[in-house]
């Protein structure tokens, strides 16, 4: 496969087929909590995709001393302290630059910091990076290395922002909307991402680089 097809797949993969929201059931939480207004669902997958890139950079050289040091076991402790570090400096970028962004993030902003996308993001090219292929279930065929591991978060990231936007503009449609009591709030918000994992579904579909 080459690099161009190599970097479709990856893109096609990480933010449509297997997309951390409505395909592998990461981020619920902040997908769920700051998807009610675009504005701060923008901002949001913008803060969790520089989070995951610079993660990925970071965490890629620290998971190959430990696997040196055949310490790998401390991995997911290592990885958070890193993210939580990052999703700080973050913070205080927003606070700073943008204050009612970060009013509008509320709690969610600091729960970057467990959100479970980011540390899958770490864990995947980590483990990708040291075996030198992904994992059948993610991009079959795709030789990994350092740069793909990188575009593989942004793309990630790309896809989270996504999922977040896109719910966001149907729930502001939403709430324009006389709805029945029992299906305001939760239920309707349940039964809207259940319909757009279900459109996601038709990119597994996509074959990227003629089956490789």
């Amino acid at each position: 496969m080459n690099i161009f097809a190599s970097i479709m797949a990856i893109l096609v993969s990480a933010a449509l087929s297997n997309n951390f929201v409505f395909a592998q059931t990461y981020g619920i939480c902040p997908f769920l909590g700051v998807s009610k207004k675009t504005s701060s669902a923008a901002g949001m997958g913008a803060a969790v995709t520089i989070v995951m890139v610079i993660a990925t950079m970071i965490t890629y050289p620290i998971y190959m001393a430990l696997v040196a040091l055949n310490i790998q076991f401390l991995e997911i402790l290592i990885f958070i302290f890193v993210i939580a570090a990052l999703v700080q400096m973050i913070e205080k970028i927003i606070k700073k630059i943008s204050p009612p962004l970060y009013n509008a993030m509320g709690i969610y902003l600091p729960l970057i910091t467990t959100n479970c996308a980011v540390l899958a993001v770490c864990e995947i090219t980590a483990n990708a990076l040291v075996s030198g292929t992904w994992e059948p279930a993610f991009i079959a065929g795709v030789e990994m290395n350092f740069g793909f591991s990188v575009l593989y978060a942004l793309f990630a990231g790309i896809g989270f922002t996504l999922a977040m936007v896109i719910m966001s503009g149907i729930r502001e449609k939403l709430n324009n909307l006389s709805l029945p009591k029992a299906m305001q709030g939760f239920p309707i918000t349940m039964i809207t991402a259940s319909f757009i994992a279900m459109a996601f579904y038709v990119f597994t579909m996509i074959n990227v680089g003629g089956g490789a």
